[in-house]
C-alpha cells in the first residue's frame, strides 16, 4: 500500500488557550514491533487533551506529543508480531498521537470496529471505557446490585460509566449542574441524577440508599468534594479518585476511615504500560465487546469537528455544555 511521507496533525504550538492548537505537517509515523499503522478516520477528544494543551499534563515517555487518546480508523501498516492486522477496521487507546491523519497505536490495546457501528462512534469509546472499567469496576469492585455515585453524569466518563452500570446490573447515581443534563443523564439510565448546585448531593444519595450510602464513588473531582463523598460512603465503600478538577489536597477523618473500614484509592490510565493496558483490552473484549457488537452499549455522542477544527472542539468541552463526547473526523 502505497503511503504518503507526510500528513496534517494538531500541533500545540505553546501552552494556552484553544486556539493554541494549529494544524501543522509531520512525517506519518512508522510502526515498530507490534504497532499498528492506522488511518485515522476519527479521534475522540477527552478531558486530559485540555490539561495537556494547557500545559498541566505532559504526555509519558516515548509518546507522541500531538494530543490524541482513542483513535479509530484503518490499519495500513504494522511492526513484526501485528501484520494480520493489516486491512482491518481497529479502535484503539494511544498515549497520544491521535489527532492526526495517522498514528501509531499498539496492537495490543486495539479492538475491532463491529458492523453497524460508526468510525465516529469507535472513537468515542476506548479512553472512558477503559477508564470506567479499570476504576468502576477492578479498583472500585462495582458488582451487581450496588449503589454507585459518578459526579460528571453527562460528560464521556459520566455516560460510559451509566451505560456499563445499566447493562451490568449496578445502580448508579449522578450529580450533573443543570437540570436538563439531569434528565438526559435519567434518560440514558441512571437510577437518579442530582443537580448539585441546588441539591446537597451528599444527604440526597443518603436518601436514596435508605441511609446505607454508596458503595462506590467514582470521582473527578478531588478538593473539598473528597469530605463530602466519604460521608456518602457506605461501610466498607470505595472511594476511585480519578482527576481532580478542584484541587489535589483535602482533609479528611482518619478514625472515620477506619472505624468504616473505607478503601481509598485512584488510578491513571495514560502512563500505565502497554502491556497492562492490553491486559484490559482482553478482559474489554471478553466482557464488554459483546454488548457492543449486538449494538447494546453505544457511546452517547455529542458533536464531531473536523479535525482542523479541533481548537472549536477544544472550547466546547471547556464551555461544559455537550452531553456524552466530542470526536474529531480525519479529512483522509
Amino acid at each position: 500500500m502505497d503511503l504518503p511521507d507526510v500528513m496534517t496533525a494538531i500541533e500545540i504550538s505553546m501552552a494556552g488557550g484553544p486556539e493554541v492548537l494549529v494544524p501543522a505537517s509531520r512525517p506519518v509515523p512508522q510502526p515498530g514491533p507490534g504497532e499498528l499503522l492506522v488511518r485515522v478516520a476519527a479521534a475522540g477528544v477527552n478531558r486530559p487533551d485540555v490539561l495537556q494543551r494547557r500545559g498541566f499534563y505532559p504526555p509519558p515517555p516515548g509518546a507522541s506529543d500531538i494530543p490524541g487518546l482513542e483513535i479509530a480508523g484503518e490499519v495500513v501498516a504494522a511492526g513484526e508480531g501485528a501484520t494480520h492486522h493489516i486491512g482491518s477496521k481497529v479502535t484503539a487507546l494511544v498515549a497520544g498521537g491521535g489527532y492526526a491523519d495517522y498514528a501509531i497505536a499498539p496492537a495490543a490495546t486495539a479492538l475491532p470496529v463491529p458492523e453497524g457501528l460508526s468510525m465516529a462512534e469507535a472513537a468515542a469509546i476506548p479512553e472512558t471505557l477503559f477508564t470506567v472499567w479499570v476504576n468502576l469496576f477492578e479498583r472500585g469492585f462495582a458488582s451487581e446490585g450496588d449503589w454507585v455515585l459518578v459526579h460528571g453524569g453527562t460528560s464521556g466518563i459520566g455516560t460510559m460509566a451509566i451505560t456499563l452500570c445499566r447493562l451490568l446490573g449496578v445502580k448508579a447515581i449522578v450529580t450533573c449542574g443543570f437540570d436538563d443534563k439531569c434528565q438526559a443523564a435519567l434518560a440514558l439510565g441512571a437510577a437518579a441524577a442530582i443537580n448539585y448546585k441546588t441539591e446537597d448531593f451528599a444527604a440526597r444519595v443518603k436518601e436514596l440508599t435508605g441511609g446505607a450510602g454508596a458503595n462506590v464513588i467514582l470521582d473527578m473531582v478531588g478538593g473539598d468534594y473528597l469530605p463530602r463523598n466519604l460521608s456518602c460512603l457506605a461501610d466498607d465503600g470505595r472511594h476511585v479518585s480519578i482527576a481532580t478538577q478542584r484541587g489535589v489536597s483535602a482533609e479528611l477523618n482518619i478514625l472515620d476511615v477506619m472505624r468504616r473500614r473505607l478503601t481509598l484509592t485512584g488510578s491513571t490510565l495514560r502512563p500505565r504500560s502497554v502491556a497492562f493496558k492490553g491486559l484490559v483490552a482482553e478482559e474489554l473484549r471478553r466482557e464488554i465487546w459483546p454488548f457492543v457488537e449486538s449494538g447494546q452499549l453505544r457511546p452517547v455522542m455529542d458533536r464531531t469537528f473536523p479535525l482542523h477544527e479541533a481548537a472549536a472542539a477544544h472550547a466546547r468541552m471547556e464551555a461544559g455544555e455537550h452531553v456524552g463526547k466530542i470526536v474529531l473526523l480525519s479529512a483522509e
